[in-house]
């Protein structure tokens, strides 16, 4: 499944943030995210750095994750990426809030922005029987 990242200049839109949700969904059943939040990308030196909250539900419980990713964007290894993925917490399912809440932040860094479950993983069509 390949994520619709096509968006320009929406949250959580991008080639790296694509890569990411592919590495997600090798991890995670994509068929049980319910929320993915992301933080603004940061950039240093020749690096790009993004984090991404995932919020699953499994059966009676919820279960929230970081996707983190660094991407060189400058000098000889430019289009180098690695992904990560660590489950952070899990509880309740309408313990949503309280879970966020675990999740490591920097000081300076704004509140994550909503990304669209479709953005990342757009429902799968299926084709129409042959007539």
């Amino acid at each position: 499944m390949q994520p619709n990242l096509t968006i320009p200049d929406a949250p959580g839109a991008g080639p790296a943030w694509a890569r990411l949700a592919a590495t997600l969904a090798e991890t995670i059943p994509v068929a049980e995210i319910d929320g993915i939040w992301t933080f603004r990308p940061l950039r240093r030196d020749l690096y790009e750095f993004g984090t991404a909250i995932v919020s699953r539900v499994e059966g009676n419980r919820r279960r929230i994750y970081t996707g983190r990713y660094a991407h060189t964007i400058k000098g000889r290894d430019r289009g180098t990426f690695e992904a990560q993925c660590a489950e952070v917490g899990s509880g309740p399912l309408e313990t949503l809030d309280e879970l966020l809440t675990l999740v490591p932040r920097r000081s300076d860094e704004d509140p994550p922005d909503p990304v669209s479950l479709d953005l990342w993983y757009p429902p799968i069509q299926e084709e129409p029987p042959a007539d």
